[in-house]
């Protein structure tokens, strides 16, 4: 199915957002303003969502818009990778989320980590900076980078968290029901290359 009214949206939005965080002609933010509705009308039309939640979650932002981050630690245990029973779509993923204000990429995949798995990791390696756009993501309303951190174990013990209901290692050809709003299957198999060869470099898009 084609996403093309999603770009067109996505870009709406983000030249209606810098419009209206720089202009200074009233009529201009008048414009903008009726830009930025354009964008919500327009996911208002290809999806079920409500209108005050689309404003709230892709129109309520300010600023220059600029891509979103996500974190993902790849912990590997005697050939095996962590991973955590999702809650919310109960799929399985990377530990990870959203980066948080004041955090850098290391101390954000930490406490990731620790919240979802009960593990503590120590960051060791950064593997990979990936466009999801470029990934067979479901589209998304937003446009994120993706953060992938080789971490160790050094202490704590497997443990549910608040948006997570199991913890296990599972080898390569052996995956759980992913969940691909977080990860796909060939970003995990990227990741244990990264595993058989330690000296291969970080990957981007």
């Amino acid at each position: 199915m084609s996403t093309k009214w999603l770009e067109w949206a996505q870009r709406i939005q983000s030249l209606s957002q810098a419009g209206l965080a720089y202009s200074k002609n009233v009529y201009d933010l008048e414009r903008f303003e009726e830009l930025r509705d354009i964008s919500v009308e327009i996911l208002k039309e290809h999806t079920e969502m409500e209108m005050e939640k689309i404003k709230d979650l892709f129109a309520n932002d300010t600023g220059y818009q600029t891509p979103k981050l996500d974190i993902r630690g790849a912990v590997f245990k005697d050939g095996k990778i962590l991973m955590v029973h999702e809650k919310i779509d109960d799929c399985w993923s990377l530990p990870g989320g959203f980066c948080d204000i004041g955090l850098s990429p290391a101390e954000n995949i930490v406490k990731e980590i620790k919240e979802e798995s009960g593990f503590d990791a120590l960051p060791v390696k950064l593997l990979a900076v990936l466009d999801m756009k470029k990934h067979p993501h479901p589209p998304h309303a937003f446009h994120y980078y993706k953060i992938f951190i080789q971490c160790e174990i050094v202490g704590g013990n497997a443990a549910n968290g608040v948006e997570t209901q199991d913890v296990e290692f599972f080898e390569e050809g052996k995956l759980p029901p992913l969940s691909i709003n977080r990860n796909t299957e060939s970003q995990i198999q990227l990741l244990f290359d990264f595993w058989r060869d330690p000296g291969k470099v970080a990957v981007f898009d």
